[in-house]
């Protein structure tokens, strides 16, 4: 099974989306199983006539004897994930950034996210073009449907709160300079980005050190590059994340190839 994973073409939504992969059905000639890693994207899946069985940390998607689109919203990923796919499907899978998904679809403090999803016009056009044959138009479609979604949001403390973590700040001191409660940035955090701050803040470290890694081979140079107190907090992180140490995930991973399998 062959994965290309396209970046938004249009400028605008490359600020909210990262990209975006296709399925295509009978193109596979044998079962795919692989792991996916904890991740702070909010994830959001079309797969037409498919039956999916599914666990924590466990994934199977097979063909359905009847027809149906299932729709598949991720917003929460903390642990390994296998993926096993059965045979081939016709699927789209588009990945927002943290906050982006908010500027395409509402959702107040009474509905949660996912129903907007569900019941919105998203499944009727998702069926649209998983049926369109050529994949320069069913990228058009994607994106003009993006596109005609958006709206801009006034998002001011989420957005800051975002930046913040990305800095040696402690979680204390980020609510101080907000000028808000330990408790309401965490409340912030899990309304907006689907995880209290800390778990955010430790995916985040978690996936800068695979990218990182490109340019980096040494453990103490990459704990301290990415905001970690030292090598030991590293590597417990990264069993926690992925069940492996560092060093045997980075010799059976090749990120030199940017492996898609490793960043979806």
């Amino acid at each position: 099974m062959t994965v290309t994973f396209y970046q938004p073409v249009d400028p605008l939504l490359k600020t909210y989306i990262e990209g975006y992969y296709f399925v295509e059905k009978d193109t596979m000639d044998q079962p795919v199983r692989y792991l996916t890693f904890p991740d702070n994207y909010f994830i959001v899946s079309a797969c037409q006539n498919v039956a999916i069985t599914q666990d924590k940390g466990w994934v199977e998607i097979s063909r359905s004897l009847s027809e149906n689109l299932v729709i598949d919203f991720v917003s929460r990923c903390s642990v390994p994930t296998e993926i096993f796919y059965r045979e081939s499907v016709n699927e789209i899978t588009v990945y927002f950034k943290p906050l982006g998904i908010y500027h395409f679809f509402d959702a107040d403090e009474n509905e949660a996210l996912q129903d907007r999803i569900y019941f919105s016009d998203f499944k009727e056009m998702m069926n649209t073009v998983l049926n369109e044959s050529g994949r320069k138009r069913q990228i058009e479609m994607l994106e003009a449907y993006w596109l005609s979604k958006f709206k801009q949001k006034n998002l001011v403390l989420p957005y800051n709160l975002l930046a913040d973590f990305e800095t040696e700040l402690s979680i204390e001191e980020i609510a101080v300079k907000n000028g808000i409660t330990r408790q309401y940035l965490n409340k912030i955090s899990k309304r907006y980005l689907a995880k209290p701050a800390s778990e955010f803040r430790k995916i985040q470290r978690f996936r800068k050190v695979l990218i990182s890694n490109k340019k980096v081979r040494n453990l103490t140079e990459l704990s301290y590059e990415n905001l970690f107190y030292d090598q030991s907090h590293l590597i417990k992180d990264f069993k926690e994340f992925t069940k492996i140490s560092p060093k045997k995930f980075f010799d059976n991973v090749d990120i030199e190839q940017n492996n898609i399998w490793l960043f979806i």
